[in-house]
């Protein structure tokens, strides 16, 4: 494919921090495309009259109508604003209901908004522009023109004005229709993530790519500018949604006709409204889990309640193997459940970003047919001390409590595993060379699609985002300089006391577990 052939090209041309990846002892046999690396088109055209972008360009066009998926009576994120100075100074800037103690009620509940006819998703018609040998503009004979569903998507998200949308590429006769998007191998469903509460716009992007060269999958990713109704939208990352596909994302199989049989893909997040998916797994039923486990694997229409039966009694089999005194057996020890040494890098991605959402909220799970269950990463936008409602340090571990992981780090073999790990990951992706040089050329690659991206959002640097206020953000430069000085620290601190998770695993500790 195009992409492919010109970010190999690019790839092996690069100099500097690179070499050190000649260290990478990986099973990914994935060619991973790191979007950056590309070469950008010469100026030829732009002679700022109109939008001129050589980033890929997406036009969304609703026919004049809301788009739904909005939470209904919401005040944006004042929602999470919940002391008395953070409310007074959204008010004076006139966000209406933000002076009100009311805002800040358990969201639990609440209603999205739907379309006219009372549909969660809305028709639209989608051009993209995405030739990455020209620049694009917006009245371009597009690459790809097609209709399309479209909501929005997220969580706290969902309250933020620049909005994330789920959109589902369809055929003249509605039905769903696969669409290869800016190199990316087709697919009929994507999500637009718009980078908001992240300032240095690029948390999901590097950290999806370089999980992808460390994992057996992470979704892939394109940077694209929006434009929506005529009006320009800014930055977003054009996403893989994490499901199967033919050739592309998950590898796992297909449900079996007549049969309970299939691959599948689960979720521990927020309660869905779903029932038929939601899962009354083991941590659920014993009340380890306070949060939902829910099936996003097989999609509607071919998840039957005998299947779902099906995957509970699994994944129950599973978790009661991991929370028995048996665990770390020969006969019924987790290992057998589970790819470990995906285990081992989830839990290395996530520790070193210090991402709070991973092991609660937006945690995938997969498994196929016969296979072991794997894990995928999602949603680092709260990653590297940019979590809302309080500061991350870099100093401590985060996911040793959390669900599956408060039972795997008993074992010293998954915590040795771990420490080993880790320290191969240091001299290459994870390297402080490496992920500051992938910061810089990411931002140069970028451009002055930065620079348009806050003519529209410049204000939410003066928007009480994070708490405390001393955290919030006022300026990209500020946004990167954070980002880059976290990882350091990080980094530095887990280097010095990565051994110390040996404490979890410790005889002393688990005597009731480890005999």
């Amino acid at each position: 494919m195009k992409y492919k052939i010109a970010g190999m090209v690019a790839a092996v041309c690069m100099v500097g921090g690179i070499w050190l990846l000649s260290q990478v002892d990986t099973d990914n046999a994935r060619v991973r495309i790191h979007q950056h690396q590309t070469p950008v088109p010469e100026e030829c055209d732009c002679d700022g009259s109109k939008l001129c972008t050589h980033l890929p360009l997406v036009v969304i066009d609703t026919g004049g109508q809301e788009i739904p998926g909005a939470v209904n009576g919401s005040v944006a994120q004042w929602n999470m604003l919940e002391d008395e100075a953070a409310r007074e100074k959204a008010a004076s800037m006139g966000i209406p209901g933000a002076e009100s103690a009311s805002v800040i009620d358990d969201l639990s509940g609440e209603k999205y908004t739907l379309t006219e006819d009372g549909s969660a998703m809305l028709p639209v018609n989608v051009r993209i522009m995405d030739d990455p040998d020209r620049r694009h503009h917006t009245d371009d004979v597009p690459d790809v023109d097609s209709g399309a569903l479209i909501r929005i998507r997220g969580n706290t998200s969902r309250r933020f004005d620049k909005k994330n949308y789920l959109l589902r590429f369809t055929d003249e006769d509605g039905s769903y229709q696969n669409e290869e998007v800016m190199g990316m191998e087709a697919h009929y469903e994507w999500a637009l993530h718009g980078p908001y509460l992240d300032k240095s716009l690029i948390r999901n992007y590097m950290w999806y790519n370089i999980a992808g060269e460390i994992m057996d999958y992470a979704p892939n990713v394109r940077f694209c500018e929006v434009v929506l109704n005529g009006k320009y939208m800014g930055l977003y990352l054009m996403t893989e949604t994490i499901t199967n596909g033919e050739d592309c994302r998950l590898s796992i199989s297909e449900p079996v006709e007549n049969t309970t049989e299939t691959g599948y893909v689960l979720r521990l997040d927020r309660y869905g409204g779903e029932e038929l998916r939601n899962l009354d797994n083991f941590t659920a039923y014993t009340f380890k889990n306070h949060d939902q486990v829910e099936i996003r694997y097989p999609k509607s229409g071919k998840l039957t309640p005998e299947m779902k039966r099906a995957i509970e009694l699994d994944f129950s089999d599973f978790e009661k193997a991991l929370y028995s005194f048996d665990y770390d057996t020969d006969d019924y020890g987790y290992w057998h459940n589970i790819d470990t040494g995906s285990f081992v890098d989830y839990w290395i991605l996530n520790e070193f970003t210090s991402n709070t959402d991973a092991g609660r909220y937006s945690t995938y799970l997969y498994k196929d047919i016969g296979g072991r269950y794997k894990t995928v990463v999602w949603d680092f936008n709260s990653a590297c001390d940019n979590y809302q409602a309080e500061e991350t340090s870099p100093y401590t571990f985060h996911l040793q409590d959390d669900l599956w992981f408060n039972m795997l780090m008993k074992d010293e073999d998954f915590t040795k595993r771990i420490i080993n790990r880790y320290k191969k990951l240091r001299k290459t992706w994870l390297s402080d060379e490496y992920l500051e040089q992938y910061i810089d050329e990411t931002l140069e690659y970028l451009g002055d699609a930065i620079d348009r991206n806050f003519s529209v959002w410049d204000y939410t640097f003066d928007l009480p985002l994070l708490r405390p206020d001393s955290r919030n953000i006022h300026s990209h430069e500020e946004a990167v300089a954070q980002l880059k000085e976290y990882i350091r620290l990080r980094g530095n601190w887990l280097d010095e006391n990565i051994e110390v998770i040996q404490q979890y695993s410790h005889a002393s500790k688990n005597k009731r577990y480890n005999h």
